[in-house]
């Protein structure tokens, strides 16, 4: 199953172009959610949400919601991935709110730490529970190594493909399903991405995973409501490619702004 979603949801540019004007930015969430199967939470890089904040946003959601939550960039940028157990307990208990709503966790590296941090990944990932996936997104070539990819198989954990006009990430499974962001597309208007870009993306997670892995897809190029636009044109790729998937807009609950 392709789940499809967008890195956040709280975005005052939404608004019009898929937020009607007579929704409250207090019921985005289940609007978000009328639509969307999945959520990638990337607020919780910033500053990490109280449990109860996770509590409730699990009781705003319908039964089938996934919520991936995206690691506080206390362990990531400020620590580095140094003494990792404190980070990872307090954001796991913090995450359990979710309950059954908890999907994968993502970690995103800095652009600029290195490989040399292999051992200190190796024991972040050892501390998280059995039953949680986690994903990591490396924003360094010196990650993309064999030693890199053995520690992510050693622990099911996902290598997070990323694609940007600038940085894409090599096409590599290291787990039994898969994580893809797509950060900005090159098409009109920018950051949209173009028919053709998600097509080969489909067609790339169909040849890499095939059709019965989970596979976690989020769009991360908010501005404009590209995202939202980008989602629903990802899911009729996925379709043209027999990849299964979850619910996405219809065309009429979506548009791009031109400015």
């Amino acid at each position: 199953m392709i789940y499809i979603g967008t890195s956040g949801w709280q975005y005052a540019s939404w608004k019009g172009t898929y937020y009607p004007s007579d929704v409250p930015q207090a019921r985005w969430l289940e609007h978000y959610a009328e639509h969307f199967q999945t959520q990638e939470v990337n607020n919780a890089f910033y500053r990490l949400p109280k449990a109860e904040t996770f509590v409730r946003w699990a009781e705003r959601t319908p039964d089938d919601f996934v919520m991936v939550v995206k690691m506080s960039r206390y362990l990531t940028h400020i620590k580095r991935l140094r003494e990792a157990d404190e980070p990872v307990q307090r954001f796991m208990e913090r995450a359990r709110g979710l309950g059954s709503k908890l999907g994968p966790v993502l970690l995103q590296l800095p652009p600029n730490l290195q490989a040399e941090r292999l051992p200190e990944l190796d024991h972040t990932l050892s501390l998280f529970p059995d039953d949680v996936r986690v994903a990591v997104e490396f924003r360094h070539e010196s990650w993309f190594t064999d030693e890199t990819y053995d520690v992510l198989r050693r622990y099911g954990a996902a290598f997070c493909l990323a694609d940007t006009p600038r940085r894409r990430t090599p096409v590599v499974r290291t787990a039994d399903w898969g994580y893809l962001r797509l950060h900005e597309g090159k098409a009109t208007p920018q950051p949209c991405y173009g028919e053709r870009a998600l097509d080969r993306w489909a067609e790339t997670l169909a040849e890499v995973f095939g059709r019965e892995p989970d596979v976690f897809v989020f769009f991360n190029n908010d501005p404009k409501g590209c995202a939202v636009r980008d989602a629903r044109l990802f899911a009729l790729a996925c379709d043209r490619h027999g990849l299964a998937h979850t619910r996405v807009p219809g065309p009429r609950d979506v548009r791009v702004a031109s400015t």
